[in-house]
């Protein structure tokens, strides 16, 4: 029997009927990663099938009444996360045989959920850049075309979807990490509400709110599922908090809704051939479920929200990546875009940080006056198509050179810089045959609200169902 494209509230419900076994499901699982990621290397450091085989018969063992919400469902950590007895490199040699000792906060829960881990998700070293490639385990490629890129950091978790080797993936997200892959591989991808899905109780826990994790799936009702378990207040995480209103998830009713489409911020984004029109042209289907959809010329500076991303990005990176620089042993195993990030962000003065987080707070006030009008927000996922698996990244949009690594993600920093809720929703396929979607934008702690919008659209489309790779 196999399972592979079967959504995980589906399997879910079959493991509390008895209809299915996880020793059924985690032999569907095996199965499939060995005839599909030999193509596409988005899970590394698989665990062995007898001791996955023990683990689930062990979960099949367990009285119904002591099963977690995920009890029985296999899932591989992206590999920025620490899974005790698995390595956990960051696509790093520096860390390339470091075995964790203990679970990061939100794979304790998972595993807690009675989730079964079987290794983990390929991502760029240490996260950085869309494009998941590293010296430890390679490059992940997209499974609807193999010469070309997943997207990053969450690529492996993205790909894994995809080609159904998972039902349901982990991801992070600082700017676009759970969007732009899930645009790419035609699955969704969610940046919860900064602080939704608490980091770990260590290091600084202040200053630097740039990133998040967060739940991708095949379909909104398991993103759903996935962040109800990974979830919650911490007591000894500042800001932390819970929604305990995440499921179930229906499809909201959208007549009257009025969805702000920004488009290209008023010419100040830069999209490959045939992206923009495409997205442009998904976006108007909203109308199809009874929204309105207007055009609309953000009233806030596209040079000043680059300004204070590169800058608070910087900062955090260099803050906690500098150490590598400093040591001779580590500095020469460093990609060039970590170098970039710890040199930028050391040569910033007080004053620079203060300047990037005033933008930031205006921009802050400036979207809060949006959604007194708007219920949602609509920008493209990617300003490209995917690129050429052997490149590091693009180094140009339509004739004009990127001045950075990363410019070409700077439609993803709208909603991160804020700590919004966002998600990707595919949104159909390119005349190249090549996937893309658009980011569903809510106002803080909207995230149910947003999942029940991205249900709507699932049912009219579901673009993973109709369209998977032909892998």
């Amino acid at each position: 029997m196999a399972f592979h494209f079967t959504p995980a509230y589906e399997l879910i419900d079959d493991l509390s009927t008895k209809k299915l076994s996880s020793v059924d499901i985690l032999k569907s699982t095996i199965g499939r990663i060995w005839d599909v990621n030999e193509h596409v290397n988005a899970i590394v450091s698989l665990r062995e099938e007898q001791d996955l085989l023990e683990d689930a018969a062990a979960a099949d063992a367990t009285p119904m009444d002591q099963r977690g919400a995920l009890h029985g469902i296999p899932i591989a950590i992206k590999d920025l996360a620490n899974a005790k007895g698995i390595l956990t490199t960051e696509g790093s040699p520096i860390y390339a045989n470091r075995v964790a000792v203990e679970d990061d906060l939100i794979v304790e829960r998972i595993r807690k959920a009675g989730a079964i881990i079987i290794g983990k998700t390929n991502t760029p070293e240490f996260g950085l850049g869309s494009h998941t490639y590293n010296p430890v385990f390679g490059t992940t490629l997209n499974p609807y075309d193999l010469t070309r890129s997943a997207g990053g950091s969450s690529g492996g978790a993205a790909v894994s979807l995809a080609t159904g080797m998972l039902s349901i993936a982990d991801g992070s997200d600082m700017m676009g990490s759970l969007r732009n892959p899930a645009a790419w591989n035609n699955v969704y991808g969610m940046r919860p509400s900064w602080g939704l899905v608490p980091s770990d109780p260590d290091g600084d826990l202040f200053l630097h709110s740039l990133a998040t994790s967060g739940p991708m799936a095949r379909n909104p009702r398991d993103l759903a599922l996935l962040l109800s378990v990974i979830s919650g207040e911490h007591a000894k995480v500042p800001n932390s908090f819970s929604n305990p209103n995440l499921m179930p998830v229906n499809a909201a009713d959208l007549k009257g809704k009025r969805i702000g489409w920004l488009g290209d911020w008023s010419g100040n984004l830069k999209f490959e051939a045939g992206l923009f029109e495409a997205s442009e042209k998904a976006v108007s289907q909203f109308v199809a479920l009874g929204a309105t959809v207007d055009l609309v010329a953000p009233n806030f500076s596209a040079e000043n929200l680059w300004e204070s991303w590169t800058k608070l990005r910087s900062w955090k990176l260099a803050s906690s990546h500098q150490h590598f620089l400093d040591d001779p042993v580590f500095s020469n195993q460093l990609k060039p875009a970590v170098i970039w990030e710890i040199e930028n962000g050391r040569s910033l003065s007080t004053q620079d940080v203060n300047n990037a987080s005033k933008h930031r707070s205006d921009w802050f006030l400036c979207a809060a006056e949006m959604f007194e009008t708007y219920d949602l927000l609509v920008l493209p996922s990617t300003q490209t198509w995917p690129f050429e698996a052997d490149k590091p990244h693009p180094t140009e949009i339509d004739g004009i050179k990127m001045d950075t690594y990363h410019r070409w993600m700077e439609v993803v920093i709208p909603a991160g810089l804020l700590g919004l809720p966002v998600v990707n929703v595919p949104a159909g396929f390119g005349e190249n045959d090549l996937p893309f979607g658009l980011q569903l934008i809510g106002p803080k702690k909207s995230d149910h609200t947003l999942l029940a919008f991205a249900e709507a659209w699932h049912e009219l489309f579901n673009w993973p169902g109709s369209r998977p790779p032909t892998i």
